[in-house]
């Protein structure tokens, strides 16, 4: 019941916009626990070799489980945040764009890649780091969020990608 976890607050960052948010979810260990727990289900280790987590709330959900799997955890960072050679890869905003970046040796060639977020919206973000993953030499062998807002048909830009979620909007 990770739904009881998240918390409506509404015109949040801007008017007309309800936020879904996962603090609650954080800050009650045993829930937060099972939905690393769940999460780990949804996607066999087995499948993957590595786990690349999207900046920031990525990072939340992304290294746990890899600990718990027992993979290691590559960042997807926003731009200038990483301190070594990497790529970029811009995706669309609702007005305007961004870019996210990868350090260039993040992934050994043909490694298997589970990609975590906490969210999938419209895609954007996910896309780019798949696009990202798969130029530094990685094979993305799905993607996983704690939540997904379907209304907002994100799954359509993923659309050659597993995508798990744990709760649907």
């Amino acid at each position: 019941m990770i739904e009881r976890f998240i918390r409506d607050v509404p015109d949040f960052p801007k008017p007309g916009i309800l936020f879904k948010d996962i603090t609650p979810l954080l800050q009650d260990g045993p829930a937060f626990a099972r939905c690393i727990e769940q999460l780990l289900a949804a996607v066999p280790p087995s499948s993957y070799d590595l786990i690349c987590g999207i900046e920031s709330r990525g990072f939340l959900f992304g290294a746990p489980l890899a600990l718990r799997a027992g993979k290691g955890f590559v960042p997807i960072r926003k731009p200038g945040k990483l301190p070594y050679k990497s790529v970029s890869q811009s995706y669309d905003l609702e007005y305007g764009t961004d870019r996210i970046e990868i350090h260039i040796d993040a992934v050994a060639k043909g490694q298997r890649v589970l990609i975590v977020d906490d969210v999938l919206a419209t895609g954007g973000t996910m896309n780019a780091a798949v696009k990202l993953v798969r130029q530094v030499g990685g094979t993305v062998v799905g993607t996983c969020f704690l939540m997904e807002l379907s209304f907002l048909n994100g799954r359509q830009r993923l659309s050659d990608i597993a995508i798990h979620s744990l709760v649907k909007y």
